[in-house]
């Protein structure tokens, strides 16, 4: 596969690509179908954000799909946008299986399922904030493979292939990846959707044991924090309470650009639980070593 050029037209003066580590592009994709199928991932994910965007800052009308007494959204920008996804993997791939927040569960006959959350970060959605996007990941039947998170308010996606590569995006615009070197505590930036996902004393014990050695602390970033942790912008990701559908697109695009994400314990995350994701893999020992404690 090879990658268009980049274009590095002048008139782009964006803060965020401004603010990137971007890096050369490099091709290391093992498996040549997982690009075809990254880039149909991105036009569904496209064609989603066409879906949401007439709801985006309007009135809306909100449901409350939660239980025991925790709010849980749910709009009709949310259930649009993960119905045209599914439309379209069913007309491309009849025999793959979904997996999606808002619709289910489709068994396939292949071991491919793709995994879905139509508007992860809806809580800022509702409210007109910009921390959120639209995940679609496509599991091999062990792990995720693909990932990608499209923000169609600002036109960005951030894609990954697990052992290729993982990239920033915008039009025709291509950026490399990369996290940032950061093996001490001191200097590493830390960033979690909301301390409220810390269901239990021991959880919030841990999270604020890591939190009172690092540089700076950062709440409600959702699927964003993950992709700016890519981008070298962030450096630990810590959360709790999460579903297979929030982490699946994400681990791709994590890991491709040298991250780790895993449970607490160092597992894997495939369907949620807690979770922690580094861009540096020392620093990513020394949080397990703390969130153990």
């Amino acid at each position: 596969m090879a990658i268009g050029r980049i274009d590095e037209r002048r008139h782009v003066h964006h803060e965020i690509i401004a603010a990137l580590r971007f890096e050369p592009l490099a091709l290391a994709v093992s498996h040549p179908d997982l690009a075809t199928y990254l880039d149909f991932a991105c036009r569904i994910a496209v064609d989603a954000g066409t879906a949401i965007l007439p709801h985006f800052r309007s009135a809306l009308a909100v449901d409350d799909k939660g239980r025991a007494g925790v709010y849980d959204p749910v709009t009709e920008a949310d259930r649009a946008a993960e119905t045209t996804i599914r439309e379209a993997i069913v007309r491309a791939y009849p025999d793959h299986g979904i997996r999606g927040e808002e619709h289910g569960w489709r068994k396939g006959t292949s071991s491919y399922t793709w995994v879905i959350d139509p508007i992860d970060g809806t809580r800022s959605f509702i409210i007109g904030q910009l921390h959120w996007g639209t995940l679609i990941a496509l599991n091999d039947g062990v792990r995720p493979v693909v990932g990608v998170m499209h923000q169609p308010y600002v036109g960005e996606t951030f894609t990954g292939i697990r052992g290729g590569v993982a990239q920033w995006r915008r039009g025709e615009l291509r950026r490399a990846l990369s996290t940032r070197p950061c093996a001490t505590l001191s200097e590493a930036r830390l960033a979690c959707t909301h301390p409220e996902m810390f269901q239990h004393e021991s959880e919030r014990c841990a999270f604020e044991r890591i939190a009172a050695k690092v540089c700076l602390t950062r709440f409600g970033g959702d699927c964003y924090q993950y992709c700016l942790l890519a981008a070298g912008l962030i450096d630990i990701v810590i959360e709790s309470s999460l579903e297979a559908y929030d982490v699946q697109a994400l681990m791709p695009i994590v890991d491709a650009a040298g991250g780790v994400m895993t449970s607490w314990t160092g597992g894997p995350c495939d369907e949620g639980g807690a979770v922690v994701a580094c861009g540096d893999s020392t620093l990513h020992q020394r949080v397990l070593e703390l969130l153990a404690q």
